[in-house]
């Protein structure tokens, strides 16, 4: 079902993002989260693209925790800057 598909009246509003704001999400009467809503994206915007690695790369950036996409991103640019040097 797409949100097309989903007719919305006086019992069923569509919701806002301000709708969700401090909601817990629970499981089995649990609080196991709350709902977060993404910000802006940051500056510099960057370009979601498809590409392939090899495994042995991914897994060694992968290995280094949160925000090794991040990490890979400024490996790029430096060797870009070794390259433009030459």
């Amino acid at each position: 079902m797409t949100d097309a598909d989903i007719v919305h009246d006086e019992d069923s509003p569509a919701t806002k993002v301000s709708d969700w704001k401090g909601a817990a999400l629970k499981q089995g009467g649990v609080t196991i989260g709350r709902a977060r809503v993404r910000g802006p994206n940051k500056r510099p915007r960057k370009e979601q693209v498809a590409i392939r690695y090899s495994p042995d790369v991914l897994a060694a950036f992968r290995a280094t925790g949160r925000g090794w996409q991040t990490r890979m991103n400024d490996a790029l640019r430096e060797w870009l800057k070794t390259q433009q040097a030459a």
